[in-house]
């Protein structure tokens, strides 16, 4: 484990600036939203083992020492990327204001916008990807993921409810349940897309293919909760 920096050495007598990370020192949230995002790919690309420090700093300007400072530790920064990536797409997941449209067309727009997010973030699969593969250890020691994770599934329960109650979705299913279907389906198609594209001999980045697909995982999503 890195050791947290508490302090820093007073410049010396006539020195210049510290120049860009003094300068980034001004605008501390500024500073670490950048150190996140550069993070993010580094621990996607590489995993926790794989990912340096020193990359990092320098892909941001800044300098391991300021890391620590902010996040303690290499692992205390690869665990403050994995909460801001589910962050993330909750905070957009809010935006779909899926209370305002009719249930059917409601869970419409919230499996194809989940369809589409992890298509186009690629990086979060692989980071989703590599906790797994640490069995979660990390994102285990989070004060913060279950409450990151509450509003989704509680959009989902207030979705399906309404749905029930309108005659639209069959009764007996649960919000986790519709919401790990709704992600396996969505996630596949990113983590699995190099293997089964060989396999199959498919270009399953043609936009031909995505529309098909996209419009296949709705529908089977949408057959899976409506009512008989």
């Amino acid at each position: 484990m890195n050791e947290l920096v508490h302090s820093r050495k007073p410049a010396a007598k006539g020195a210049k600036p510290a120049g860009k990370e003094t300068t980034r020192t001004n605008d501390p949230e500024r500073t670490k939203a950048n150190i996140l995002e550069i993070a993010a790919t580094e621990f996607g690309e590489k995993g926790l083992a794989g990912a340096r420090i020193d990359e990092i700093a320098a892909a941001t300007q800044t300098s391991k020492r300021m890391i620590y400072y902010y996040f303690g530790s290499k692992e205390g920064l690869y665990l403050a990327v994995l909460e801001e990536s589910y962050k993330k797409v909750r905070d957009i997941e809010a935006e779909l204001h899926l209370q305002d449209l009719e249930p059917e067309q409601a869970l419409r727009r919230l499996v194809a916008f989940t369809f589409d997010h992890h298509l186009n973030h690629e990086n979060y699969i692989r980071l989703v990807m590599s906790e797994n593969i640490n069995r979660g250890q990390y994102l285990a020691q989070s004060q913060r993921i279950q409450e990151l994770n509450v509003p989704a599934i509680a959009a989902i329960k207030h979705l399906y409810d309404r749905g029930v109650k309108a005659g639209v979705f069959r009764k007996g299913l649960d919000p986790v349940d519709i919401h790990a279907s709704i992600s396996a389906l969505s996630f596949f198609n990113v983590s699995n897309q190099h293997t089964f594209g060989l396999i199959f001999k498919l270009d399953i980045r043609s936009p031909s293919y995505i529309t098909h697909r996209r419009d296949n995982v709705v529908e089977m999503i949408v057959r899976f909760m409506r009512k008989g």
